[in-house]
């Protein structure tokens, strides 16, 4: 019995999506927006349908700042290309979140965030788990 506890994750890979991954994505494009784009906070959180204390809050790092996704080259390219989409055709809500999504699922596929998994959980083990990869693989 000691072995199934030893090896349960306490903190879930939704969990780990929610808390962490998604608001790193948000702040990634409101970075992106406001640096590249030259996006005023209040012309960012119309777009995004979010408020202009949120933009602020990613843009100082108070928000989404403990992944850094940026280093993931082939994100970074599917968030550039979504940052142009956002400021060309201005998409509702639920579009921006389906892409957030699926941007998402595609870093979760990749094994992107095992090892900060492994750091905010001791007991995951990214070797043994592949939990992630084999879930979203498909979304590569």
């Amino acid at each position: 019995m000691s072995r199934v506890i030893n090896i349960c994750m306490k903190i879930s890979l939704f969990e780990l999506a929610y808390r962490f991954l998604y608001p790193a994505l948000r702040r990634r494009i409101v970075e992106i927006l406001h640096k590249d784009f030259k996006l005023n906070q209040l012309k960012i959180a119309e777009l995004l349908h979010i408020t202009q204390s949120a933009v602020s809050r990613y843009l100082h790092m108070n928000r989404g700042a403990i992944l850094d996704l940026s280093r993931f080259p082939d994100i970074e390219q599917v968030m550039q290309k979504l940052a142009k989409k956002i400021v060309n055709e201005e998409p509702n809500e639920y579009l921006i979140h389906q892409e957030f999504t699926r941007i998402l699922l595609k870093a979760l596929g990749k094994g992107y965030i095992c090892s900060f998994h492994k750091k905010i959980d001791k007991e995951v083990d990214p070797s043994l788990c592949r939990t992630c990869i084999n879930l979203f693989r498909d979304f590569i």
